[in-house]
């Protein structure tokens, strides 16, 4: 098909459709990160960090043994700046 002939009304109409599809997946790409607040995807990725979600999904052990470490430094950090808080506080 040369640039002189002119397109038919069906393939036009695939055109704006395959254009549309695009158009549509740009916004939802976009918005994933728009539409959320800073606070909601901090929280996400928290919660993916802690639940241990990049650890290997076959290896149980590896799985928990993420969790505990990861939700025990969580712990010792909180008791650490509480700590500091009351010893430079008295």
């Amino acid at each position: 098909m040369t640039e002189r002939e002119p397109k038919s009304r069906q393939q036009r109409q695939d055109e704006k459709a395959r254009q549309a599809e695009r158009a549509l997946e740009r916004v939802d790409a976009e918005g994933e990160a728009l539409g959320t607040s800073a606070f909601a995807r901090t929280a996400n990725r928290a919660k993916d960090h802690l639940g241990a979600n990049d650890a290997d999904p076959n290896d149980p052990i590896e799985i928990w043994g993420t969790r505990i470490g990861r939700i025990g430094g969580v712990i010792f950090a909180i008791f650490l700046v509480l700590w500091l808080v009351n010893h430079f506080t008295r």
